[in-house]
């Protein structure tokens, strides 16, 4: 049975002044330069849980889809077993998944929510409560330049090619903060997305924040397990007006979460997946 719960989302509101939205990363604070230019507003938002009915989305129709796959790897508490181990499996998983020819693991992050944390830092990474997406598509090119040898650069960029999120809970269902996932074909793309700079020490990065929009239609999975995954879209180049390029995802404070869930842990691991 599906049923919708009605949760607060975070959503983006552009800089008052028309200038580009940017956000500071790692970045020495100066008192005289705020971290961010721009603020959040809070939506109620519908957002019906689809646990029964995940076969009703896919990737290149909402922009997102879900998989039983339970992985061989266990621990999640090292940075280089995860790199040895795991982003091996997320590659073989994701071609057979997707169909693609070649995927290429960037990087990952490993989120345990704890309640006493104020701050997301690199080290204590916490579940992101504010709706975006984590490329645009100068960003998602630029990926691919930065991760992949330079003379294959030119022949891939002619092909199609996506970033994928590949985000699983881990140790505990997800009841805690689960994420919650944008159906792509009710999102306006010219209006509801705005490129938004992440300046870090030694370069910038850019994401697309997201506006609100009441015809946005959002799903999750309640109480996601480790042995489940969902895959993300964050770009395709397939830009063709009949496939989804993207998903806006955010994590919630599920109103229905039971009081003594376990709190929220999970592994996103971001990839580049190429076809031939």
């Amino acid at each position: 049975m599906s049923e919708t719960v009605v949760a607060k989302l975070l959503y983006f509101t552009p800089p008052a002044d028309g200038s580009r939205p940017y956000v500071l990363i790692n970045t020495p604070s100066d008192p005289s330069v705020p971290k961010q230019n721009f603020s959040n507003e809070e939506h109620d938002v519908p957002i019906e849980n689809i646990r029964g009915k995940e076969d009703t989305v896919s990737l290149d129709t909402a922009g997102y889809q879900f998989f039983r796959r339970p992985s061989a790897h266990k621990g999640f508490s090292d940075d280089a077993a995860i790199q040895a181990e795991y982003y091996k499996e997320c590659i073989e998983l994701v071609k057979e998944l997707t169909g693609a020819s070649r995927a290429v693991v960037f990087d990952h992050t490993v989120r345990r929510r704890n309640p006493e944390e104020k701050e997301d830092t690199p080290d204590k990474r916490q579940p992101v409560p504010r709706v975006h997406v984590d490329q645009t598509p100068s960003s998602a090119r630029r990926r691919v330049e930065m991760h992949l040898p330079s003379e294959d650069v030119p022949h891939l960029l002619q092909r199609r090619f996506q970033i994928i999120n590949l985000w699983r809970p881990i140790a505990v269902p997800a009841y805690d903060w689960p994420l919650a996932l944008c159906d792509f074909r009710s999102i306006d793309y010219q209006k509801d997305l705005l490129p938004t700079t992440l300046r870090y020490p030694d370069r910038d990065g850019e994401t697309f924040s997201v506006q609100f929009n009441p015809n946005h239609k959002w799903k999750y999975v309640k109480g996601m397990t480790p042995e489940e995954l969902v895959l993300i879209k964050c770009y395709d180049s397939q830009e063709d007006g009949k496939t989804a390029l993207l998903t806006p995802h955010t994590a919630f404070q599920d109103p229905s979460t039971p009081p003594d869930a376990p709190l929220r842990q999970s592994i996103e691991v971001r990839l580049l997946v190429f076809y031939d």
